[in-house]
């Protein structure tokens, strides 16, 4: 295998990096706050951008990262399931609409129920099973059966599947296309995060959005490189929360009949990170629902993120960040629907609407 130490040879080195960069995202998404709704609504609803502009600044290190990987000839992204060359985009779309407004509905995406699920916080840990045993449903189980009907009825097969491939049909080598788009857009996301004198100041917000973006790039080296294996080549995937939460949930009812993999890991190392700083720092602390209508929220929530993120092969750090690094436009046409679901429950017709008691008031927001 290209580059592997015998000792961690095979799918071990995969596993043991998904772990290991699971643990600093648990870290990092606890100390930080890393969270695409909480960013969302900060800027909407109270003025406050740093929240988002750490997602842009994390998602402009991961594309720019990425793309020198793939440029470099180190890692194949053309391998990862965000640049397959079939696609349904009306699915997809739909599908980033149903987690996005789940998102909202749970005051959190997947990723970021993991991290407060360390930090003692009992909704969290009901987003997490609902949201796997859906995804799994939508996936292998009783919705899986619709969800491939309608990808079958309207998934194409364009001939041009990525950004760079869009600008290489205009004449341009592949290499300086890659360079171009990636480029161009890092470059932008960069300077949106840093046009902003607050975020500025906020070294904490920086460091976190640098750290997320190179987790996402170090999980494409990790399967990409490391787990090139000709014999046992590992999934070429990074950093993505709903098909790893699902296959996590059933990897701990059924662990004898499968095998660990980079995100049943990375999964285990977000709930392991989180808490042992949440311990370190003495933020743990336990928290629960306020109301059966709280829960029952929470749970619609779980379910729409679960089975939406199904469809859009994945989440808003999945599809947000990963695919998005990737430059595929299967992931834009995911994320458009994402951005738009989120911004339907934050505002207008369908807004949802804020539940207020004494102990949010006390404990803030689950995001």
């Amino acid at each position: 295998m290209r580059g592997t130490p015998q000792v961690l040879a095979g799918g071990n080195i995969v596993v043991v990096s998904g772990l290991l960069i699971g643990l600093a995202y648990g870290a990092v998404g606890l100390l930080s706050g890393f969270c695409l709704v909480s960013g969302l609504r900060g800027w909407w609803a109270d003025g406050d951008s740093r929240l988002i502009r750490t997602y842009a600044l994390a998602l402009g290190v991961a594309i720019s990262a990425a793309q020198l990987l793939a440029a470099g000839g180190v890692v194949d992204l053309g391998k990862s399931i965000y640049l397959q060359p079939s696609f349904s985009a009306p699915l997809m779309f739909v599908g980033g609409l149903l987690f996005g407004y789940g998102m909202v509905l749970s005051n959190g995406c997947g990723a970021r129920a993991l991290v407060l699920l360390g930090r003692g916080n009992l909704r969290s840990f009901v987003v997490v099973i609902v949201l796997g045993i859906v995804a799994q449903m939508t996936l292998k189980g009783l919705i899986a059966p619709a969800r491939i009907a309608l990808l079958q009825a309207s998934q194409a097969t364009p001939s041009i599947i990525s950004l760079p491939a869009l600008l290489s049909a205009l004449g341009l080598s592949e290499t300086f296309a890659r360079m171009l788009a990636a480029s161009a857009i890092s470059g932008a996301l960069i300077i949106f995060a840093f046009a902003h004198a607050p975020f500025q100041r906020a070294w904490g917000q920086i460091a976190a959005g640098l750290a997320v973006g190179l987790l996402v790039t170090a999980g494409w080296f990790a399967t990409g490189y490391l787990g090139a294996d000709d014999f046992n080549p590992a999934a070429v995937t990074s950093l993505t929360f709903i098909a790893p939460i699902a296959d996590a949930v059933q990897y701990a009812m059924l662990s004898t009949g499968l095998t660990l993999n980079f995100g049943i890991a990375m999964v285990a190392g977000v709930f392991a990170g989180s808490l042992v700083t949440a311990l370190a720092t003495r933020r743990f602390h336990w928290e629960g629902y306020t109301s059966p209508r709280h829960m029952m929220r929470s749970i619609g929530g779980a379910a729409l993120m679960g089975a939406g993120g199904a469809m859009a092969y994945g989440c808003s750090i999945g599809q947000g960040l990963t695919g998005l690094s990737t430059l595929a436009l299967a992931s834009f046409v995911a994320v458009a629907g994402i951005l738009l679901g989120t911004a339907a429950g934050l505002r207008g017709l369908f807004r949802v609407q804020p539940l207020v008691s004494a102990q949010d008031a006390r404990s803030g927001p689950l995001t």
